[in-house]
This record gives structure tokens, C-alpha cells and sequence, in this order.
């Protein structure tokens, strides 16, 4: 059940006066219409910035080279990074997920023809500071054939046309459910950004259960209605129910057994792929996530490693990961508008010289067993629902202290990777090298890595020993890398972003912030879920991370199960700030 991926189709965009790099739109904010035809209005918009490092002052003019005056203008453009607005002037400036609008303040509504009018506003950012690449006024792009559309971004591709990253130019689905859950916990600043649906077991596809109240198909109609305000638009899915799932993790066990194979795939896989191949949702980009927390278990976690658990012996010698991953792969593989995004883990996992091979082989000989092909893996996803930040600002693995390499710390252990991005481009060039194609991209899960507030270090470590510098550098909050559940002190990280750097086609927020990793003591449940030591804050650690404090927070529900004091520690140290 192979397909081959067409190559990307040439992409046409709206011409305008300002010199900038790629941008994307993400959110969905939407674009009003203006009441001047398509047929006598068109635009031109020169942008320029004053950076200052960690803001900047936008300006901008908007030219009205049509035939005929505006009685009111909405302008609309999108940044890249995490720039946020901090005030605006000679226009009224909003700001949603990352999509900026400008609408006329009354007084300056009227452009005519060969006119220009200006605003701007001050913003502030971290990391890098990309110019916006298309604007549109009143629906219309501007430069472009003054036909209307909604604002900036690529042109819309055909159905099934895949293109080489489908965030690019893209919204992407902010799950209703999530974002009433933020809003109701003072989390209205970030209740708009786009989070992933969970299909965690088989009553999740069809909805009205506890913590799944909305099935897929509903989901699906949901963002068909929020596709409305975007050319191209993206829906994120997670596909986590294998049998025997999570054999290393208690917190997060699944539904099915470990020899329910036949049932994962006839009873899970099957509907979704029906309801993803609705003809009615042709035209979304629709990225799954293909079982977090499976397939690395089968290199660190069986025997004869210390770190061998007997559930995971038993998955690796029954071959079901394996078999129910590339069922996955080659069934929702052939719906010409889907992504397959597998889980590769992070770099506390399998950065370490014997795993990283070893975890590149094992996903190429899953991606081509049982009918898939490396055409089925549009690429991979790292840090799922964990804690590593993308970036070390102040420290890497090149450095060394008094002739001592930082691999030699204790933090580091010898890893060959010090935070996920770095990990991830070199991961996919290795598995690139074990047969992958070269068009595949990575995506990082920012969703609560951010490790901001007042213990966030502001530079580089004490150079006294290779320890201390590494311990006064890292903004990594935890006790130790393998440490995944419900952390204390972190934060929010970068917001959703489509291609922050080469190769990474996405920050997203695949876990949902405010949703429980799992429970702090064993609680009865329905849902297959046991209860994980590592979820216990007064739990000393296991072999998988040395020994140490899980460093979880108490009085934690079920995975999956909203936290609220989480949430509210997530929005207080989220990094970049709220």
C-alpha cells in the first residue's frame, strides 16, 4: 500500500516593496473584507524595522494602486518567530497566535488611488527576527492580480498535491476543547495557539467520552470552518493506542494488550484512516503523529540493558510495535493528504553513541515491513509531551573547560547532544543515511519546554570546573534528561512555528499545555492507565535516570486529565514570556 510523494509544486507568492526573508501564519485569525472591489482595488505594503535586539519598531505603509479610494482598510500579515505586539499607532493593532491585523482607526480610512497611509507599532521578540513575506488589504494580497484572497501565504495547493512542509504558509486547528479549558484557567493569552487531538484509545475516534467529549469526525468539521480564514490549513492528530503500549512508562499504558494486534488495526487504525480519507477533508494538510514513546523503547528499554523492562522484552520479541507502526504508516500513507510524523524520542534518550544508530535502523526496517515504504514518513518528531528545551543558549557540546569537554559532565554523561534541535538535524541525517528520503523534516514539541521565570539562567556558567559551567549554563530545569513527568518548574515554550530553521518544519505543541503527564498516586480508572513512580515527586529515580528525584509535582489526575496547577506554572515560567 506504497505511494510516492510529488515533488512540491512551485509556489507563487505576492510581490511587495520591502526585501525580507520566509515567513508563515499560523492561528486563525481571519481576514476581514474591505469595501473596495477586487476588480478596481490593489495594494502595495512596504515594511521596515528598527531592531534593537529584543524588540523592534515596525512601519508601514499601505499604497492603494488601484482605480478606486477605500472607505476602510484591514491590513493582514503574519510573523514567523515569537514576535508579540506591545502597542501600535495610526491603526488598531491585534494580535492572534501569529497573525497580525491593522484596521483603520476612522480618521485615515480613506486611501485614494496613488495614496499611501502609514502605522506602525513596537513588538517585542527572542531569537530571530524574519520579516513578514505577504500582506493582504481587505482580503486582497497585495502586488498580487487583485483577485481577492485571505491574507498572506502561498498560493492553495490541489488536493493530495503534497508539498515539502505542510505548516509552511499554513493555519493550523486550535482544539475548541483545549483552548476552553485554557481560557477558563487564565490562559486567554495563549488559548488561540494550535494543539494537537489525542486518539489515546478507540472510544477517542468517535468522542462523548471523558476527556474525549469531541470525536475526530467533529474535530475535522471544526477545522473545516477554520480553514475558511486560510489558504492552506493544517490538522494535527496523534495516533498513540498500540498494543502494550508505553512498556516502560505505567503512567501512560493503553487499552489494548500486548498481542491485540489484530484489534489495534481493525478496531483503531481502520476508522481513523476512513475518516480521514473523507473526500470532505481533501483539502486539509493533516499531520498525524504516529505512536509517541513505541519504537525507542525497543533499543534502551529490553534486554540485556539495566534499563530493560520485562513488558518491553515482550514487545520487542512479539515484533507488534513494529508491525502495528507500519500498518499505521502504510494505511493513513495512502490518504494523499496525509503526513506521517513518527516519534524519534529526544536526545536524553537516544542521543547516546549506541542508540542513535541503532534507533535509525530499527525505524527504516519498521518503515519498510508489511507493505510501507519510506515514501509513508513525511518525517519525524522529537520531544513529544516532554521537557528538553529545543535550544541551549549557553552552552554546547563543543565547549570544554580547563581542557575538559562538556560530554565528561555529569548532565551530559556523554551524550553527543546537549538540547532537542540540535539532536533532531542530526538525527535526520542519519536517517537519511539508513535509507530515508531526503525531503523528510523534523518537528520539536515546544509545548512545555520553555524553562523561563526567575531560575532561568541569563548566561554562561562558572568556567571554575567543566561541572559547574555546565550546571550554570543549562536552562533545563530537571533533575535528570530522562525525566518526563509533570516537571516541576517548567514553562511554556517557543509558540507554534512553521520552519523556525532549515530541516525543522515546525515548532509545534503536540502535547496540550495543562494536560496531565500522569497521576501522583495510583488512581482507579477505565482508561487502561497505571500508576508511574516517575509521577511521584517523593520517587528516587530507576535505572533508565540514574537514580535521581522524578522532580513531579504532587496532586497530579490521570494523564491526559486537565492540571490546573501545572497550567498556571506553565503560563508563569513560559519562555519566551507571555
Amino acid at each position: 500500500m506504497s505511494r510516492t510523494n510529488p515533488p512540491p509544486k512551485r509556489r507563487r507568492r505576492a510581490l511587495f516593496t520591502a526585501g525580507v526573508l520566509a515567513a508563515t501564519a499560523l492561528g486563525t485569525g481571519g481576514m476581514m473584507q474591505g469595501t473596495a472591489s477586487a476588480a478596481d482595488f490593489a495594494c502595495e505594503v512596504d515594511y521596515s524595522a528598527n531592531d534593537w535586539g529584543s524588540g523592534f519598531t515596525a512601519d508601514l505603509s499601505i499604497t492603494n494602486t488601484g482605480s478606486t479610494a477605500t472607505t476602510g482598510w484591514t491590513l493582514s500579515y503574519s510573523y514567523a518567530g515569537n514576535q508579540r505586539l506591545s502597542q501600535g499607532w495610526n491603526g488598531q493593532w491585534s494580535q492572534s497566535g501569529q497573525t497580525i491585523t491593522v484596521s483603520d482607526t476612522g480618521w485615515n480610512g480613506a486611501i485614494a488611488p496613488n495614496a499611501t497611509v502609514s502605522t506602525g507599532a513596537n513588538f517585542t521578540y527572542s531569537g530571530t527576527n524574519a520579516a513578514p513575506t505577504g500582506f493582504s488589504v481587505n482580503g486582497i494580497a497585495c502586488g498580487d492580480d487583485g483577485g481577492p484572497g485571505p491574507g498572506p501565504g502561498p498560493d492553495p495547493e490541489p488536493p493530495g498535491d503534497r508539498v515539502d512542509n505542510p505548516y509552511e504558509g499554513a493555519g493550523v486547528y486550535v482544539n475548541p476543547d483545549w483552548a476552553a479549558n485554557a481560557r477558563a484557567d487564565g490562559g486567554a493569552a495563549i488559548a488561540d495557539e494550535p494543539t494537537a487531538v489525542w486518539l489515546d484509545r478507540r472510544a477517542a475516534i468517535t468522542g462523548g467520552s471523558a476527556g474525549n467529549s469531541t470525536g475526530l469526525r467533529e474535530h475535522l468539521d471544526n477545522a473545516l470552518v477554520q480553514a475558511q480564514d486560510h489558504e492552506n490549513f493544517v490538522f494535527q492528530v496523534v495516533v498513540y493506542n498500540l498494543p502494550g503500549r508505553d512498556c516502560a512508562a505505567l503512567a501512560s499504558n493503553g487499552e489494548l494488550a500486548a498481542d491485540q494486534i489484530d484489534v489495534y488495526k481493525e478496531e483503531f487504525i481502520d476508522p481513523i484512516a476512513d475518516i480521514l480519507g473523507d473526500p470532505a477533508y481533501a483539502d486539509l494538510r493533516i499531520v498525524t503523529i504516529i505512536e509517541i514513546d513505541s519504537l525507542p523503547n525497543l533499543i534502551t528499554n529490553v534486554s540485556p540493558r539495566a534499563t530493560s523492562t520485562p513488558q518491553c522484552d515482550e514487545m520487542l520479541a512479539n515484533g507488534n510495535y513494529q508491525e502495528g507502526v507500519s500498518y499505521a504508516l502504510s494505511t493513513l500513507g495512502a490518504i494523499p493528504n496525509v503526513y506521517n510524523y513518527v516519534d524519534a524520542g529526544h536526545y536524553g534518550w537516544i542521543g547516546w553513541d549506541d542508540n542513535f544508530t541503532a534507533s535509525a535502523e530499527l525505524f527504516h526496517e519498521t518503515a519498510t515491513m508489511n507493505g510501507a515504504s519510506v515514501d509513508d514518513v513525511a518525517g519525524f518528531i522529537v520531544n513529544t509531551a516532554n521537557y528538553g528545551p529545543s535550544v541551549e543558549p549557553y552552552f554546547s557540546i563543543d565547549d570544554s573547560v580547563g581542557g575538559t569537554s562538556v560530554r565528561q559532565s555529569e548532565w551530559v554523561d556523554w551524550n553527543r547532544y546537549v538540547d532537542n534541535q540540535s539532536f533532531a538535524l542530526g538525527f535526520r541525517e542519519e536517517l537519511v543515511s539508513q535509507g530515508f528520503n531526503s525531503e523528510i523534516g523534523m518537528l520539536i514539541d515546544t509545548s512545555r519546554n520553555g524553562w523561563g521565570g526567575p531560575d532561568r539562567p541569563t548566561g554562561p556558567g562558572p568556567m571554575t570546573d567543566v561541572d559547574a559551567y555546565v550546571e550554570g549554563s543549562r536552562v533545563d530545569g530537571r533533575f535528570q534528561t530522562g525525566n518526563w513527568c509533570n516537571q516541576s518548574g517548567a514553562g511554556l515554550g517557543e509558540r507554534p512555528t512553521a520552519s523556525p530553521v532549515p530541516n525543522i518544519d515546525a515548532y509545534a505543541w503536540i502535547k496540550p499545555p495543562g494536560e496531565s503527564d500522569g497521576s501522583s498516586e495510583e488512581i482507579p480508572n477505565d482508561e487502561g492507565k497505571g500508576f508511574d513512580g516517575m509521577c511521584d515527586p517523593a520517587y528516587e529515580g530507576n535505572p533508565r535516570n540514574n537514580h535521581n528525584m522524578s522532580g513531579a509535582l504532587p496532586d497530579a489526575p490521570l494523564s491526559g486529565h486537565w492540571f490546573s496547577a501545572q497550567f498556571q506554572e506553565l503560563l508563569a515560567n513560559a519562555y519566551p514570556p507571555l
